[in-house]
């Protein structure tokens, strides 16, 4: 069995968002939710679990990803519901497999 090097909980960002600080706020067995720190604002990032097997790690999305399988909101509420919907959606799916 290969082991999956996990996200950092915090962390500096580069390329795009060089100098904002993440910081993670909640996991689930599908995704994360992250604050991210600009230094003039907060924003929350939430995303879906994503394991790039070449290098055996979870890796978080790039701009590219954001509305397909990413998400932003100023709004920590809406974070979270983003999270549980994410959850709910991936239970479902698996749960229909095969029937």
């Amino acid at each position: 069995m290969i082991n999956i090097i996990p996200l950092k909980k915090e962390f500096v960002g580069r390329g795009e968002v060089k100098g904002f600080n993440f910081s993670q706020i909640s996991k689930t067995n599908w995704g994360f939710l992250y604050e991210v720190n600009t230094g003039h604002t907060i924003y929350y990032e939430v995303f879906q679990k994503r394991v790039n097997r070449r290098f055996a790690c979870v890796v978080f999305p790039t701009s590219r990803a954001f509305g397909i399988y990413a998400w932003t909101t100023p709004d920590l509420n809406r974070a979270y519901e983003i999270l549980s919907e994410l959850d709910l959606t991936q239970d479902l799916s698996i749960n229909n497999i095969g029937q």
